[in-house]
């Protein structure tokens, strides 16, 4: 509860705080941002970082499907449980037995 009141408090310290500055500050600080935003030297820059940041989580993406065997959620969950599995290769292999002995081609 001491949080909640602390967090109100702040809230409307800032409310007031900000409605001193009033507009006129609000649009200074606009003008500054802009005025920064618009500088080629900073688009340059942010290009260039945006660039290395695709490229980079291309990178972690490349690298995560190579050690992953799951190419989506959805064969992620249709894998079988460890217990079922084991239950399908025990199937597997006794189906597999004695389909050899009804052809008459078990190993001797």
């Amino acid at each position: 509860m001491r949080h909640r009141i602390t967090f109100a408090a702040g809230l409307a310290v800032g409310y007031v705080l900000g409605a001193k500055a009033g507009r006129a500050r609000y649009e200074q600080l606009v003008r500054s941002a802009r005025k920064v935003a618009d500088n080629p030297v900073v688009q340059e820059v942010a290009g260039l970082v945006g660039a290395q940041v695709g490229n980079a989580g291309r990178l972690v993406y490349d690298k995560t499907v190579e050690k992953m065997p799951v190419t989506s959620l959805r064969d992620f969950l249709a894998r079988p449980t460890a217990e079922e599995e084991a239950e399908i290769v025990g199937w597997d292999a006794s189906a597999n037995g004695s389909a050899s002995h009804r052809n008459g081609s078990a190993e001797r």
